[in-house]
């Protein structure tokens, strides 16, 4: 990483609950070299969706937070939003096979779903607007669960054309083909969660 990079992250910044607990791990992020743009994780509890406009005054000329927007590298817009995906609880039978669901729980999730969709539309939108036609996607949950082929989420991603999906959220080897890896129908998906990049940041543009 130079200080020319543009490194992003995508999600579980820190553990801390609001800005003053979560403070010496901004500061770290702050301290890499490069630009950095952070995405909101499922455990980044002190970022607002809300506010992430006030985040990124706070913090302007030291991380950039994507959420409702998008930021320019090159020729690309780089567009994204935390996601979801049903992660069960699922029924096994006695072999480990997948027999059933939670149905409560499988109902809620596509709410969730449903909002994170509109968020990321809205951040295609904007890039679309301002004249941008090259897009990569970024998430912090995987595109699908392992039950699915596709989804809400890769469904935009081809709808707009998006060269490239990258995502996180899936640690442990045991987790690491819970979705999509490699190219499929002309986007390429990758996992960039820390333990299975190994800690070293993937090279996504020249």
């Amino acid at each position: 990483m130079t200080d020319e990079d543009t490194l992003v992250l995508v999600g579980d910044h820190s553990w801390g609950r609001n800005l003053s607990e979560c403070e010496q791990d901004l500061q770290y992020i702050c301290d890499l070299p490069g630009r950095k743009i952070l995405l909101r994780g499922n455990h980044d509890m002190f970022w607002n969706p809300k506010k992430t406009e006030k985040l990124n005054e706070q913090f302007a000329g030291k991380l950039h937070f994507l959420q409702n927007n998008y930021f320019s590298c090159g020729e690309y817009a780089l567009v994204g939003t935390k996601g979801y995906t049903f992660e069960g609880p699922f029924y096994l039978d006695r072999y480990g096979n997948i027999r059933g669901w939670d149905e409560k729980e499988a109902e809620h999730a596509e709410k969730l779903v449903e909002r994170e969709i509109e968020r990321l539309m809205i951040s295609f939108e904007a890039a679309k607007a301002d004249g941008y036609e090259k897009f990569i996607m970024f998430l912090h949950y995987p595109p699908t669960n392992i039950l699915q082929d596709n989804s809400a989420f890769t469904k935009l991603a081809e709808k707009y054309g998006a060269e490239q999906v990258i995502y996180g959220h899936c640690h442990g080897e045991s987790r690491f083909h819970d979705s999509i890896r490699g190219k499929k129908r002309g986007i390429r998906y990758s996992l960039v969660s820390g333990d299975c990049v190994r800690w070293h940041p993937l090279k996504v543009l020249d």
